[in-house]
């Protein structure tokens, strides 16, 4: 009886349909019979199949079905202890049709059959079975490999701005409850205590991790979300993938950030290594060193940097609560990409720092504070008041203003002009009162050290001024010599803005 089940399934594949490669368009044929679709044999099938292959799209769903004849197969229940592995093996085996998902009028049946053997297959892996064999290991990766792993169009590629806009609403995969299940499947499964890691790591290997990274890219952000969960088990799971897994993640950000600069699951990618850095032992490794340099920090380079710049954030702050001598490195890396045209992402480097600060310590703020109060300087002068008033908020931490007030006589004489031209000519009210409220500070800090640069800063307006006055009037005698010049061939004439304006050309 149980034979007659299995000769309705189809045959074994060849070996060109190995397991974590994504599955082939032209797998097997078919055709019709009785209101459901069974295999064939004959050449002719196949033929027909290779021709339909050639008509069919890509798609971010299913492709249309090639092979289509799900039969029902026994329950777990009606079958002895010894058979459940190989009933198991059966049902992926079935699961392994694809079905297209884009019409959702067509093959009905099929579909809600399918679904069913996957929910039974999931209440499977869920209820403690026995030891996963080989065979069963390499039928689940085979049914992800032909359900999940797709080459998504060109047009979830469009936006260059990698989801840059708060705006745009996200594509849903119109086959997302059959998705859903299949990946409840695969989590279920990776988590088992069934799954013996040292059996696994043969099937769930290289090329299976590099093919869940590219789904990565999804629009849908219910997959993104599904495959992080299930990324992050396998690298606590697999021991031996880790540093594969960390390189591959490295590899995404280096075309992310260098060469497309759009990729939609940047910031799930970052939520994974969050947790990942925080399990990394003391001290770190110079890998681990080396991707924050050339990875983390380089990050904040890219438009699209508020898509994912809490993960981010998260990211840099673990690396610095992990070994605080990095905090230098890090505010360096911030100070080389500090954006200059975009005011939004200085908005946000801003924060950032200010959470650096208020975990530095004296001797590595030592190291950076002359170009760090620099740029912040420039912050401060800033037309964009959000920009500016950011940058004023970083004396309401007392701990940076205990680092500012122990440097004070490097810092104030930096952060001195740029306060007092805000106070004299910023057009925002906020701001000007943020400044004020800054130079009381310093005032009750050192009034000595603030009569001083008040002082040197006049000096050095007078002697500006001075300098800008000599030029005009170098410019005056110029043009008055100029003037008195008679034109006569080719020589340069010296013409008034007035006389500019009659020219035509």
């Amino acid at each position: 009886m149980f034979k007659q089940f299995l000769s309705k399934l189809p045959r074994k594949s060849s070996k060109s349909d190995s397991v974590g490669t994504p599955r082939s368009s032209s797998r097997n044929s078919s055709s019709p019979s009785g209101g459901r679709l069974q295999r064939t044999r004959s050449d002719s099938g196949v033929s027909s199949t290779r021709a339909n292959a050639a008509k069919r799209t890509s798609s971010s769903v299913f492709p249309s079905s090639v092979v289509v004849g799900t039969e029902h197969l026994l329950a777990f229940k009606d079958v002895p202890n010894s058979e459940k592995l190989n009933l198991f093996i059966s049902k992926l085996s079935l699961c392994c049709v694809v079905l297209d998902f884009t019409d959702p009028n067509k093959d009905i049946e099929e579909k809600d059959l399918k679904r069913l053997t996957l929910i039974e297959l999931y209440d499977f892996v869920a209820s403690a079975p026995p030891k996963f064999t080989e065979p069963a290991i390499v039928a689940m990766c085979k049914m992800c490999v032909n359900n999940l792993f797709r080459v998504f169009p060109p047009n979830n590629q469009s936006n260059p701005s990698g989801g840059e806009n708060e705006d745009d609403e996200p594509m849903f995969d119109p086959a997302w409850s059959h998705l859903q299940v299949v990946y409840d499947l695969l989590l279920k499964f990776v988590t088992s205590p069934s799954l013996e890691a040292k059996i696994a790591k043969k099937y769930i290997n290289h090329s299976f991790i590099l093919n869940l990274l590219d789904l990565f890219d999804s629009e849908d952000p219910r997959e993104r979300e599904c495959l992080k969960t299930i990324l992050h088990r396998i690298y606590g799971k697999f021991m031996v993938h880790r540093p594969f897994i960390r390189k591959s993640i490295g590899n995404v950000f280096y075309c992310f950030i260098f060469e497309t600069e759009r990729h939609n699951g940047v910031a799930e990618l970052l939520e994974i290594f969050g947790s990942v850095i925080s399990g990394f032992a003391l001290p770190l490794k110079e890998e681990h060193k080396i991707f924050l340099w050339r990875a983390l920090i380089p990050l904040h380079k890219p438009k699209s940097l508020g898509a994912y710049f809490q993960q981010l954030s998260f990211c840099i702050t673990q690396f610095i609560e992990k070994e605080p001598k990095l905090a230098s490195t890090v505010v360096r890396g911030l100070l080389k990409y500090w954006p200059i045209t975009n005011s939004q992402k200085e908005v946000m480097i801003l924060a950032e720092l200010e959470e650096i600060l208020e975990g530095i310590n004296m001797g590595e703020f030592q190291k950076v504070m002359v170009p760090l109060f620099w740029r912040i300087g420039y912050c401060i002068n800033s037309s964009h008041f959000q920009v500016a008033e950011r940058a004023l908020f970083l004396w309401n931490s007392d701990q940076i203003v205990n680092l500012i007030a122990h440097n004070r006589r490097v810092i104030l004489p930096i952060i001195f002009p740029a306060l007092e031209k805000n106070a004299r000519s910023h057009w925002n009210a906020s701001v000007l009162n943020s400044t004020l409220n800054v130079r009381q500070m310093f005032t009750e800090m050192d009034e000595e050290l603030f009569l001083a640069c008040h002082a040197h800063f006049e000096e050095e307006q007078a002697s500006l001024s001075l300098v800008a006055e000599k030029q005009k009037q170098t410019w005056e005698r110029l043009e008055n010599a100029a003037s008195l010049q008679p034109v006569t061939g080719k020589t340069a004439v010296l013409v008034t803005p007035s006389i500019t304006r009659n020219v035509s050309f």
